[in-house]
């Protein structure tokens, strides 16, 4: 929505899940949006635009899901010359790093990297970089872990007897813990690039 107020054309958000949809939706007509910005249940790796379609490609806190290489060479074929490809990414801000979040990232997501090696992908697929910098703490802190925290309550009482449930919570409370003790290590990059 903060990209539709401050960007002119039609935007079309995609996501797997239909509640997320709907909400996209109702927060369109809320911001009186709805008449350019329409959300569609999509998978990411099956989208259902035309070849060179697209003026921009958005996608934040999502790209891992097909892993960000893929992302990059997949969706491609759907900008027009000259568009724009803008993500987020999980990535090392130093080379080396303590073997305790090494295994962690590892085993969560191997497609981690440094942010010189993810720009030299993303110019592998055919992209000019134009900016890479790195999301604030906060975007880990308050609107990541925060949220989430009040959530786990909630979800903990619903399933109190549910070890499937309490080992989630577990693993996600640890993930936290490994951030607060390992920040200066990883966290989410921009990449932005042009299609050349």
């Amino acid at each position: 929505m903060t990209l539709a107020q401050h960007a002119p054309g039609q935007i079309t958000g995609i996501d797997l899940f239909p509640t997320f949809i709907d909400h996209f939706n109702i927060n369109a007509a809320r911001l009186n949006l709805h008449d350019r910005v329409k959300g569609f249940v999509v998978s990411m790796d099956n989208l259902p635009f035309a070849n060179e379609e697209l003026d921009l490609i958005w996608s934040e806190g999502a790209i891992y899901n097909i892993g960000f290489e893929r992302g990059l060479n997949e969706w491609r074929k759907f900008l027009k010359t000259g568009g724009y490809l803008a993500v987020t990414e999980a990535s090392w801000f130093t080379p080396q790093r303590p073997a305790e979040i090494e295994a962690f990232w590892q085993d969560a997501y191997p497609e981690i990297d440094t942010i010189p090696n993810k720009v030299t992908q993303m110019q592998k697929a055919g992209y000019v970089p134009v900016a890479t910098f790195i999301l604030p703490e906060n975007c880990w802190t308050e609107h990541f872990y925060a949220p989430q925290a009040i959530i786990q309550e909630a979800f903990l009482k619903k399933h109190t007897d549910n070890k499937t449930a309490r080992e989630l919570i577990a693993s996600q409370r640890h993930e936290v813990l490994l951030y607060n003790k390992y920040k200066e290590y990883y966290g989410y990059a921009f990449y932005i690039g042009r299609k050349i």
